[in-house]
Formats: C-alpha cells, structure tokens, sequence
C-alpha cells in the first residue's frame, strides 16, 4: 500500500514537473516572439517614417492644387489642377502600400502569437488531464490506508502537505490557462480588426488607382484639345455643364414612390451626411438597392390586420405574411392614421417567399416597428412635426440616420458594407441562413458606380 501511494505522489510530482516545464517553454516562446517582434521594430519605424513622409507631400501637392484652383479658369490651369491631383493621388497610392505592408506584417505576428497562445493551453490541458487523474485516484483512497502506508506519523502528514501542495497547484494552472484564453480571445479580437484595416486599405487602394485613371482620361482630352485648338474654355465649360444638367436631371427610381431627379436625391442625400456622417453615395446605393429588390418582389396591400394577410397588387391574389400581426400591425395602422392614409391601400413590401414578413414601407423600407423607433429623430432632423415614410426626403434621412446607428458613419469599406446586411437583415455579413452577404456587396458596387459616374462629374460644377 505505501509503495502503491508513494508512487502516486511521485507520478504527481512529475506531472507538476511537465506542466512547470510546458508552462517554462511557453515562457521562452514569449520570449522569442518579443525577440521576433523586436526585430521587426527596426522595419516598422521604417515604413512609419516613410509614411509620414509621404502624407507631408500630399500635405504639399493639397497647398499647391488649393493655389492652382485660384488661378484663373483656363485649359491650361485645367491641366495643371490635373496633373498635380494625379501626383497627390499617386502619393496617396503609395501611402496605401505602405499601410497595407505593415498591417500584412501586424497580422502575421498575430496569427503567430495566437498558434503559440493555442499550443500552450493545448499542452497545459492534457498534463492537467492527468494530474486531475492521479489527484482523483489518491482522493478515493480511505485515509485509514494512508495512515497504514507510512511507518511513522511525519511521513503521514509530509504526504498530506505533499498533496496540498499538488492541489494548489492544480488550481495555479487552471487559473493559468483561464488567463491564457483570455489573452487568446484578445489578440483574436485584435486580429479582426487588423484583417478589416487591411480590407479598408485595399479597397481605398483600388479606388485611388480608378481616380488616377478617370483623371489621366481627362487630361489627354484636355491635351489633345489644347494642341488642336479645336474649342475655346467656355466651350469646355458649357459641355460640362450640360452633362452636369443631364445627370442632375436623370430620374432615380424609388421603391413604392414616384421617381425623382437625381439632383434631388443628392441634396437629399448631402443633407443626411451633413447630420449623419453617412456618405452621400452610400445612402443612395442603399436605396437603390431597396429600389431593386422592389421591382422583384413587388407591392402588397394590408387586408387582414389579425392574420397579417394582403394581397398582391398586381397580381390581385391573397398572400399571407404581408405583415407580422404582433410587432408590425399596431404601429402601421398609428403610422398611416397620423398621416391621413388609408391603411388598407398603401403600398408596402411583400414578403420574400419563406423568410418571414414584409410590410417595410416608403423608399427606405422601415417595417412599421422600426420607423416607430426612428420617426421622431427624422422629424426633428429634417424640421417638421410628423416624418413620413413615403417622402423621399424623410425616407433619406431616416436611412442615414439608423444606418449611421449600424456604423456606416465611420465611411470605411468594411463599415459600409456591415452597415449595408445590418440594414437588410439585422447580421453584419457573413456566410449563415438566409445569406446577407451578396445585399452588401451590391450595395458597395452600386455605391462605388454612383460616386464616379454620377456624383464626381457634377464636382465644381
């Protein structure tokens, strides 16, 4: 029996001795890996310094395009403000490298720190294993035996301290390992940020790259026309001032509201960003994606407000699920009182076959419930009583503001677009049931287009 005991306590102290040893070894790992990361330091102050220089020349080019501006309007002034954007965007393209390059590094050490954060809760988790083991055995055996086992009374209690000593051990470790993931479950948070920088950072980089393309464009046109001689300035100036006008003029459609000029839309859309924050063509590839998604499902009418049922407007057929009976009912039927509208024939969505309700209203799509929320913060923001959901102008504001609300303020590539399947689905994107993600990158693109071919020709114009 004591030979039995004695060597549990000396398995005991060995097990203590692997998981000192694993717990020394991730130590050392530490070490090496502040070794590694001091190594990089070098590099890192390298690519900061140079970034800093880099934003100092665009500080520069940005002071000589203002003076360039003041110049008076000429096609050769044209091609100076050309050129000198050019150059500041390809700084500017420079910079992103440079940011991208760090962030590539920033997210490698991460990576790494977190496998050596695993492999050390890996290792520290089976010789626990075994030390919970060996420690259940000795707890099973009757102290009676104990008492036997030892010839004298010391050797008794040596083993009792001997025990003690191992369960406070045990629980050291546990604790450690407690402090570990948590220090895991921290650097994972971090890397998902650094992955969203460098996401961020890309796509700004292809769209720098775009830039310096559509401005190279219009400055051989400016060349070519300045060698030929073929048109004065104001000829120049006219040209672009009736494709302004015939952008300004084009409809944009909206979802269950007459289209309006898409000058209109802009305004509308300046004024929310100015509250909000939220990019003007953003909120406009919002809506017309909303605008989009209506044109396929359609518009349904409210006929039943117990079961939620309506019917199809073009169709003229019952369809369940138009709205949900207890979140969506009460407030639409108080909505459309305020408004003097009938409840019964105002145009809502339709639901999606097999995902849930419809009943969002107006070119925004708020469900009744949610404009509830919102209502009195668009009406305040746009200076009247009673915000409705079915003006155009109260339905930009009220988009901007709650997806201000969902974090497309911060105006990042990676906000935008969580903001965006927040807004269609209430998930920033991902890859679960039912999919969100394909809604915000079609808004992304959409937004991107409406920036470049109809937002940025209508600049200084």
């Amino acid at each position: 029996m004591k030979k039995r005991v004695q060597k549990y306590f000396v398995a005991l102290l060995g097990i203590i001795m692997v998981v000192g040893f694993s717990f020394f070894m991730s130590e050392r790992v530490f070490v090496r890996a502040e070794t590694t990361i001091s190594s990089v330091d070098a590099q890192k102050a390298a690519l900061e310094a140079e970034l800093a220089k880099l934003e100092a020349e665009i500080a520069e080019k940005e002071r000589v395009l203002a003076g360039q501006k003041g110049e008076t309007a000429s096609i050769s002034r044209d091609i100076k403000v050309l050129t000198t954007q050019i150059e500041k965007t390809k700084l500017d393209i420079r910079s992103k490298n440079l940011t991208i390059s760090k962030l590539q590094d920033e997210i490698k050490q991460k990576n790494s720190h977190i496998g050596e954060l695993d492999q050390t809760i890996n290792k520290t988790k089976d010789s626990l294993a075994q030390l919970i083991r060996k420690t259940n055995e000795i707890d099973q055996t009757p102290v009676v035996h104990l008492v036997l086992s030892n010839s004298t009374l010391s050797e008794f209690y040596r083993d009792i301290d001997s025990f003690e000593a191992i369960k406070k051990s045990v629980k050291a470790n546990i604790e450690e390992i407690r402090g570990t993931r948590i220090e895991t479950e921290k650097q994972r948070e971090q890397l998902k940020t650094k992955e969203e920088l460098e996401m961020d950072a890309k796509q700004a980089l292809e769209s720098a790259k775009r830039k310096v393309e559509l401005t190279e464009d219009e400055k051989q046109k400016l060349l070519s026309v300045s060698k030929s001689k073929e048109k004065t300035y104001e000829q120049l100036l006219a040209e672009r001032k009736a494709k302004a006008a015939q952008i300004r003029s084009a409809l944009f459609s909206l979802r269950d509201s007459s289209a309006i000029p898409f000058g209109d839309a802009l305004a509308y859309a300046e004024a929310a960003s100015a509250k909000t924050g939220v990019r003007p063509a953003f909120l406009l590839a919002i809506l017309t994606q909303e605008t989009n998604l209506g044109k396929n499902l359609g518009s349904c009418y409210l006929k039943d407000p117990i079961t939620g049922s309506g019917v199809g407007i073009t169709s003229g057929s019952t369809i369940a699920n138009v709205m949900k009976p207890t979140r969506d009912v009460g407030p639409f039927l108080t909505i459309t009182k305020e408004l003097g509208r009938d409840p019964y024939a105002t145009r809502v969505s339709c639901p999606i076959a097999g995902l849930g309700y419809g009943g969002a209203m107006g070119p925004s799509q708020f469900i009744p419930s949610t404009w509830a929320i919102i209502k009195t913060r668009t009406a305040s923001a746009v200076g009247v009583k009673m915000a409705d959901p079915w003006n155009p102008e109260h339905a930009f504001m009220a988009s901007a503001i709650y997806l201000s609300d969902l974090g497309a303020g911060a105006a990042t590539y990676t906000a935008e677009k969580n903001a965006a399947c927040r807004y269609y689905s209430g998930r920033v994107c991902d890859t679960k049931s039912p999919p969100n993600t394909f809604y915000g990158n079609s808004v992304m693109a959409k937004a991107t287009s409406i920036q470049e071919t109809m937002i940025d020709p209508l600049q200084g114009l």
